[in-house]
């Protein structure tokens, strides 16, 4: 069978190649779709959709080992070579970073696992960040990305379809949120509970245990946690960091509410520009396809073709378009390896639209 696979990718390549110099297009598509049905009538009909599954993924690797053979230096491939060269070999150790929210957010929290001395600019909205960095006023941005209890922060999402930037590093910042008061109040005080919608999902299960407690979801968690300290209310609390206690002088009635203790949030680093720093082993796209059966599937099957790891895949609806979707890919690849400029060639090529987000590693 080895033999005779070998033997297909040579004729498809000569093909392909006799096929480019006629002036005609290298894959003849209307004939592989032909080829396919007759390969599936000729295994029968129990077998005719496992013979499917199998000639399509045959045409994928073959497209993919064609492209190769046949397609100049990509644009993108140009411009991340020239990433790579144009880079510090070092991740800045300062810097001006937009976050969201106040003094004592999990975004400042991850800001300073990332930087030594990180000069924050705090902002009203995960949009302010974005736009921070589009006009230059400040070098990054920090923004949550998921969570692994709540799951994705489906604005962020939203927002990478407005906005131009460059991922350059992530990281992880373990989550524990607490019920913070009023030095004085008791638990039985509590009428009304202040934090953000994110960690609100996170203490699903202890906020069911206060039944009759009005949750109201505010920006940030620690500007829940300043709302509180600066109200004139004894009846009011936050879910909050231990952090944000000790910051705005609050007491913790309870700690570590979270529904599971292993709760992280993951935050992207994001900048104008692409930088890619030395090690990158992650890569986030994001792209839109043809609103046509098998579309998503032939992505999957290329990316598992050239043996890359997919560790996440996230869908947002296009807000111009009827059921149709921007995707996200996460890529666990070094960008050293030729087969990471080789798909992202590839997905350039099957997709409607195609943005590189960038490379980077992931500060744990």
């Amino acid at each position: 069978m080895s033999a005779l696979f070998a033997r297909r990718m040579e004729l498809s390549a000569a093909l392909a190649q006799a096929r480019k110099e006629q002036g005609l297009v290298p894959v003849d598509l209307a004939g592989q779709r032909e080829a396919q049905a007759r390969f599936q009538d000729g295994a029968g009909e129990a077998l005719s959709g496992y013979a499917g599954v199998v000639y399509s993924t045959m045409q994928d690797v073959s497209h993919s080992y064609l492209a190769t053979l046949l397609r100049g230096p990509s644009a993108l491939g140009e411009r991340i070579a020239r990433s790579l060269e144009n880079t510090p070999s070092l991740f800045p150790e300062s810097a001006t970073v937009a976050c969201q929210g106040v003094e004592g957010a999990y975004a400042q929290i991850a800001a300073d696992k990332l930087f030594a001395n990180a000069r924050i600019s705090y902002v009203k909205s995960f949009e302010a960040v974005f736009s921070a960095i589009a006009n230059g006023f400040c070098q990054y941005g920090v923004l949550p990305l998921e969570n692994s209890t709540a799951g994705s922060v489906n604005r962020i999402y939203d927002l990478m379809m407005e906005y131009n930037f460059s991922i350059v590093r992530s990281v992880r910042v373990k989550v524990d949120h607490n019920l913070l008061v009023r030095p004085g109040v008791k638990r039985e005080d509590v009428q009304e509970i202040f934090s953000h919608e994110q960690a609100i999902a996170q203490c699903a299960g202890f906020l069911k245990g206060m039944p009759g407690v009005k949750v109201t979801v505010c920006e940030n968690t620690a500007v829940a946690a300043k709302r509180v300290a600066e109200s004139d209310r004894r009846d009011v609390a936050a879910l909050s960091s231990h952090a944000c206690g000790a910051l705005y002088g609050l007491e913790t009635l309870a700690a570590d509410v979270q529904d599971k203790g292993n709760n992280y949030t993951r935050f992207i680093c994001i900048g104008k520009e692409p930088e890619i720093f030395p090690g990158a082993d992650r890569t986030s796209v994001m792209l839109t396809l043809a609103h046509r059966p098998g579309s998503l599937y032939q992505v999957m099957s290329r990316i598992t073709a050239l043996g890359v790891n997919l560790t996440k895949l996230e869908s947002r609806p296009l807000p111009d378009r009827d059921f149709e979707f921007m995707f996200y890919f996460d890529l666990e690849t070094s960008v050293y390896s030729p087969r990471f400029i080789q798909l992202l060639a590839d997905l350039e090529e099957m997709c409607e639209t195609f943005r590189y987000l960038g490379s980077y590693t992931e500060v744990v």
